[in-house]
């Protein structure tokens, strides 16, 4: 990329983080950049596949329970709508209304299926917040039917909030190749790390599927040659 088309277009703190890594280095910092993008692109599958297996496994447990598969509609009037859930403004119903809203506005046909496939990789993680879980009686922590017995509502929560949270920083186009100024994949690793840990935690057999997509290891020893 030109300089010109890339201070128009980039600004310059976020490149200056690739400079200041490199000792100012131009093409070694612009290898650097353009590294991290294919890192990002690298992790892509996994996070969106991992996202599908989580939503999908919470979906058959809260089935299980409800022993409904439209519980997704119907506990709009059941426990979502819990007095004791005011303080968070109800936001399961809210976020279940929104798209049955965007839906009807479309003219597509309101199911559980497509209300479900809708859903952030966020609605599924306040699952796991004490107030939501309380409520439907710790189910949710039975889709990691693996976990090691140390592994609890809190320490599962944790985890997906980092997934999440890394998962946004990939999607908004974030460094994930620096620890300060230096180049440095453990957050990456460490993630990545987490993500097979609870693939692992639902159901082993899964693993060698986000295996046949994963390069992310590669991406990460590339870089460290940078």
């Amino acid at each position: 990329m030109k300089l010109e088309l890339r201070n128009k277009y980039f600004s310059r703190p976020r490149y200056n983080r690739y400079l200041n890594a490199t000792a100012n280095n131009n093409e070694r910092a612009k290898k650097l950049y353009n590294a991290n993008i294919r890192l990002a692109q690298a992790f892509h599958p996994v996070l969106s596949q991992f996202e599908v297996v989580l939503r999908n496994s919470l979906n058959i447990t809260l089935t299980a329970y409800f022993a409904d598969p439209d519980w997704i509609i119907n506990q709009k009037t059941g426990f979502m709508r819990d007095a004791s859930l005011r303080s968070s403004h109800y936001f399961l119903k809210s976020c279940i209304q929104k798209t049955e809203t965007k839906l009807s506005r479309r003219g597509i046909p309101i199911t559980s299926g497509k209300i479900i496939s809708d859903q952030t990789f966020g609605f599924w993680l306040a699952f796991f917040l004490p107030h939501h879980y309380s409520l439907v009686r710790g189910q949710p922590i039975h889709l990691f039917a693996n976990k090691p017995v140390t592994e609890n509502r809190a320490s599962i929560y944790a985890k997906l909030d980092d997934i999440k949270n890394f998962r946004n920083r990939v999607n908004h186009c974030e460094p994930i190749c620096f620890n300060g100024h230096n180049i440095d994949c453990s957050l990456a690793l460490d993630i990545r790390t987490k993500l097979y840990n609870m693939i692992q935690w639902i159901d082993p057999q899964m693993v060698s599927f986000f295996e046949t997509t994963d390069n992310i290891q590669n991406k990460i020893n590339y870089i460290m040659t940078i």
